[in-house]
Parts: C-alpha cells; structure tokens; sequence
C-alpha cells in the first residue's frame, strides 16, 4: 500500500493546501510539519504560477508573492527532498502543465519522485489529455490525481474507473475560494464513483467551516481546504504557523471525529 493509500486506510481524511514559498520556502517548512504534527493526513503543495486559472484570488496572490519572493521549481524539489528527512506524511504536488512542460516532462516527474512526492494534480489537464504525463508518471510510481467536477456526470464513471492515488471532487464550480453554502449533491457523486472504483475521495474547493469539512468528508472519504489556509498566511505571513496550526487541529478534529 502506497503512502496516499494509507493516509485514507484509518478513516476520514483531512488535506490541507499551501503555496510553496509564500510568504518563504522557510516558513513553508514551518507550516508543513505543524500540519502534519497536528494530524493532517496528507498535504498538498502548490508550485506557484503566473496564470494559474482554476484559482480564485486568495491562490492568486499566494503565487504571485512566491513568485516574487524568487521561488523556482528546482528550490521547491530541493525544498521537498529536506521536508522528506522528516515529514512523513503523504506529499502531492498541484500545478499547472505549464510548469511541468517548461522544466521538461520526464525530467519534472522524475525529480518529483525522486524527492518524495506521492503525487500530481495538473489543474488544467482534462483527463483526455492526460496520457502524456499518466505514462511518465507511472513509470517513475507517481500517482497522476484526476479532478472529477460537477458537470463531469457522464463521465464521472470513465474517470474514476482509470484513477490512481485519489480522486479529487471539486464541490463546485469556478475557481477556488471560500464559500458559504455547498449545494452540490456529493454523496451521487461518489455512489456514481463506487460503481467503478474503490479509490479514495476528497472533497475539495470552497471548504473553510470544521462544519463544511465534517459534512464533506462524511459523504466521501475526506476534505480538502486550500483558500482559507492560505487566507490565514496571507493575514500573519512568518508568523502564520500558530494560526495554522490551530486552524488544521479544529479541521482535523471534524473530519475525523
């Protein structure tokens, strides 16, 4: 069983996002190992970029900062391998195909792997076009985590029926952000999903309330929060990982009560 696997194998789980590199690669580090001290299950890091289109403006301006801020793609492999001397919690990256194409496919994933990544959300790739990257990825046992939407009902089944590591639902559509209601009906989803695959589930896109976590994650196998972690980065900067931490011990506390 494969460390992603093994983050779902307990129970209901809670993944929480971060910028890599906002406000620094320093604090990031901070704030990783805070998460994973206080039960997060698995973390997704976010490799910033220029026009990142599935993002709402709280992500927005988190790459924008790390951009600034002189963050490169081989400053966060490097990042990563330093993490991996003792985090052990599942790691994925999500980003863009533009990031991975401009480093070089083979050479990104390889990398990737060879850090300790578990995983890769490419925001923008629909799964028809996947391949090119899916073949790469198995080759170097990286799982490529396909995001089923919404409007995806047709082909919810064809997707779910090829994923590897988990599934990522996205709870509503447009960009990501925080939101006060979540009205689409996740448990067909995942009964849909089920037909086809035992794969593990997340929730992800507008979650921000233990509220909201604990009624995702108990019609699917877990949450996922991003805009309202970094929010709280971008309010205190290098010193958000007490707020962090607190935050994500009240979301874990939910999710897996």
């Amino acid at each position: 069983m494969n460390r992603i696997r093994k983050a779902f194998a307990s129970g209901k789980a809670f993944i929480p996002f971060i910028t890599c590199g906002d406000p620094d690669l320093e604090t990031t580090g901070k704030l990783v190992r805070a998460m994973a001290e206080e039960g997060a299950d698995l973390i997704e890091l976010g490799i910033p970029f220029s026009d990142p289109t599935s993002e709402g403006p709280v992500i927005q301006g988190a790459d924008l900062r790390a951009l600034k801020g002189g963050v490169t793609t081989d400053r966060i492999l490097e990042f990563v391998r330093e993490l991996r001397k003792d985090v052990s919690v599942p790691l994925v990256f999500m980003t863009y195909a533009n990031v991975v194409f401009s480093y070089g496919t083979d050479r990104f994933i390889q990398k990737a792997a060879e850090a300790g990544i578990d995983g890769l959300i490419l925001a923008d790739v629909p799964f028809e076009e996947r391949d090119e990257f899916l073949e790469v990825c198995d080759r170097f046992d990286l799982d490529l985590i396909p995001m089923i939407a919404p409007t995806s009902r047709e082909r919810i089944r064809m997707i779910a029926r090829e994923a590897r590591g988990f599934i990522y639902i996205v709870s509503s559509l447009g960009v990501t952000g925080v939101r006060s209601t979540i009205t689409t009906d996740i448990g067909a989803m995942v009964r849909l999903i089920r037909e086809v695959s035992d794969v593990p589930c997340a929730v992800g896109f507008g979650i921000s309330t233990p509220e909201q976590a604990q009624k995702m994650a108990a019609s699917s196998d877990g949450a996922i929060v991003g805009s309202a972690i970094v929010r709280i980065i971008e309010k205190y900067g290098r010193d958000s990982v007490g707020p962090v931490r607190k935050y994500v011990r009240e979301m874990c506390e939910a999710v897996h009560a």
